[in-house]
């Protein structure tokens, strides 16, 4: 009898070790989005209205600048990832594959792949995403157009989806919505093209799939709501504890959110990596507030951006 009981608990030890290992294997892939604010090269593109991010413009934005504009973004991707070289990078306000490859060259120990387009936004900047293929299996992507037929020049959404070490398919969106530019209530309907797209997208995959792994990250120039069918927004409970990515007039915003689809949100943590030496002291409205590479027109080396990244671990 006293063997019995040793086989079954010995037996159940082992099955507890092995779903501990399981979890460990779950929170193994790391995600990173992270606004990059400008993060332009130093030459001109006919196609697009870039004049201030070049020598001779408002922001005498030289070569030596946007490399260390390079670096200093290679550093805050680095330390966000912890201790695991993250599997994918979403960015945002990039101006092309020009300033990617250089971002690129500064992690050259991480070894990325790109997947980039360039977009109708009349400023130039765009999407992007970093995959490490040792982790992503890339077997589709797309670039989707918001609000075409309704003449709106803005970033595409980017798709991709992927096969991870775990066998799992992730379903990856990376966003840059329009701006409140002109007033948040005046300018919903572009954003409201954006999301509509995306639902449309998810929806999609969804109905295929109720059980598909859906990741939708970016800048949604809006406070953090589920309003895409399916998915929930992980940033509204660090938006409920005044936890932001972005301050405004002395409000914390999450501007920079991780939506889930239901078969992912219960694996996953998702938080904002805030670090002293990514902020200073906010001497107008008190607190801290993101060091940024400009204020208005004002040059700051020892900036970064606008925006903290955030991190999803899975």
């Amino acid at each position: 009898m006293k063997g019995c009981i040793r086989t079954l608990l010995s037996i159940a030890a082992m099955l507890w070790g092995l779903c501990s290992i399981g979890a460990q294997e779950r929170n193994s892939l790391t995600i990173i989005f992270y606004n990059t604010e400008n993060f332009f090269d130093c030459e001109h593109d006919t196609l697009h209205n870039d004049y201030e991010f070049l020598p001779s413009g408002q922001r005498h934005w030289t070569c030596g600048r946007m490399d260390y504009k390079a670096e200093q973004t290679a550093r805050v991707l680095a330390n966000a990832g912890g201790s695991s070289t993250p599997a994918l990078i979403g960015l945002c306000e990039v101006e092309n594959r020009k300033c990617l490859s250089l971002l690129c060259r500064k992690m050259a120990d991480y070894h990325y792949n790109i997947l980039h387009s360039e977009s109708p936004d009349e400023r130039g900047i765009d999407v992007a995403l970093l995959y490490d293929r040792k982790q992503f299996q890339l077997l589709d992507s797309a670039f989707l157009r918001v609000g075409a037929n309704k003449g709106l020049r803005t970033r595409d959404i980017l798709y991709a989806k992927g096969g991870t070490r775990d066998g799992d398919t992730l379903h990856v969106f990376v966003c840059h919505l329009p701006s409140m530019l002109g007033g948040a209530k005046a300018s919903e309907w572009k954003r409201q093209a954006a999301k509509d797209l995306l639902r449309h997208c998810t929806d999609s995959i969804l109905g295929c799939n109720r059980n598909a792994q859906i990741i939708v990250m970016g800048d949604m120039n809006c406070r953090p709501a589920d309003d895409i069918s399916g998915l929930h927004n992980r940033m509204q409970e660090l938006q409920q504890k005044g936890i932001g990515t972005e301050k405004y007039r002395g409000r914390w915003t999450c501007l920079d959110q991780f939506y889930l689809s239901h078969a992912l949100d219960s694996m996953c943590s998702v938080s904002v990596y805030a670090p002293a030496w990514l902020s200073e002291r906010d001497d107008k409205y008190t607190g801290t507030r993101p060091k940024r590479t400009f204020y208005g027109y004002k040059y700051r080396r020892d900036g970064y951006s606008d925006h903290f990244p955030i991190v999803l671990k899975y």
